[in-house]
């Protein structure tokens, strides 16, 4: 895994020459850097160190991994090979079990895998084939929950603010966003007048991440604390918050970022309407409601600190739960690249 010098614009996931290049979104907005990747065990750091984050560009991510995985593994007998993938897409699952689009992408590729004929050397370029296609996919589908998304929006003001949480913008998908995507095209469409963005902490995605993709594009953009975003809202200057989703029940309660349920619950109170953006694939028609749903812990030392500086005193105890449960019924429309529907409470 190497840093190297390359224009990517805001595409978080390439595949060049046999390799993957990744922009590191840890070193964002201070340093833009693009690391890249041959080895599937280096992918498998990246996404545990956060180098990609954000549900479909995980699951591109994983996608290419499993192709790296397949070019490094040596045998021309097709049993063993598959075995052998097998055991690491189960690596890869293990990496980030609570984003659906992760775990969404390994069965697709694990499917090619088993149902693709001929030689191994076959097998591995429809991987790649297979890899590259669900990237032209996301951004298709991005754009369409862009454009379900803008459809959905208050038709009053003219003009509107839009208050987003965490990143689910370019950074986050294959390089348009589904959150953030929406956020584009009311912009380009001449509906948006400017987004706040909460800066989510304790990793701070809003402001750095999703306000540096604005100042790329020229988007109007405003940081605010995350304890701001009941006030502002009380203070009628939000006419619609968008954020997205790790993962979502078949009756709709969401499991997104920390910090969303309390947005939902401002947003209720306050009367803004609320909408989570996400593809289709996040949905988990298995799980019938959200009760149940794992979530996953963090490094419990990133509460106490503030860009490496110590913000707490030593000895004292932190939480650090990486997402919150949002109840379908604080949700106003769930939006898909199939459409946008209210949640079935």
């Amino acid at each position: 895994m190497t840093d190297i010098t390359v224009d990517t614009h805001v595409y978080p996931v390439l595949w060049r020459q046999g390799q993957v290049l990744l922009i590191d979104q840890r070193k964002l907005p201070r340093e833009y850097a693009v690391v890249a990747i041959s080895r599937y065990d280096d992918m498998l750091t990246a996404i545990r160190d956060r180098i990609v984050r954000g549900g479909p560009a995980l699951g591109l991510a994983v996608a290419y991994g499993l192709c790296l995985s397949a070019f490094e593994i040596g045998t021309e007998d097709r049993e063993a090979f598959l075995e052998r993938l097998e055991a690491i897409a189960e690596q890869f699952k293990a990496s980030r079990p609570d984003k659906a689009n992760l775990l969404s992408a390994v069965d697709h590729m694990m499917a090619v895998a088993q149902t693709t004929q001929g030689t191994v050397e076959q097998l591995k370029a429809q991987l790649l084939t297979a890899a590259q296609t669900l990237q032209q996919e996301d951004w298709e589908i991005c754009r369409a929950i862009g454009r379900h998304g803008l459809a959905a929006l208050p038709s009053e003001p003219e003009q509107l603010t839009l208050y987003t949480h965490c990143n689910h913008g370019a950074l986050a998908t294959s390089g348009y966003g589904t959150s953030l995507g929406i956020v584009r095209t009311a912009w380009r469409a001449g509906r948006l007048a400017r987004i706040l963005a909460g800066e989510t902490r304790p990793w701070l995605q809003g402001s750095r991440l999703t306000a540096w993709e604005c100042v790329q594009e020229g988007i109007p953009v405003t940081v605010v604390t995350d304890s701001m975003a009941a006030h502002c809202m009380q203070q009628r200057q939000v006419h619609g918050v968008v954020v997205g989703a790790d993962r979502i029940a078949a009756n709709g309660d969401t499991l997104n970022k920390i910090g969303t349920y309390p947005l939902a619950l401002a947003a209720k109170a306050e009367g803004v309407p609320f909408f989570v953006a996400a593809p289709l694939s996040t949905v988990d028609f298995s799980m019938a409601t959200g009760e149940g749903m794992a979530i996953a812990q963090g490094d419990t030392a990133d509460v106490c600190q503030l860009g490496g500086t110590l913000i707490c005193p030593p000895g004292v105890g932190a939480y650090h739960p990486l997402a919150d449960l949002t109840p379908a019924a604080l949700i106003t429309a769930i939006v898909t690249e199939k459409g946008r529907s209210p949640p079935r409470t």
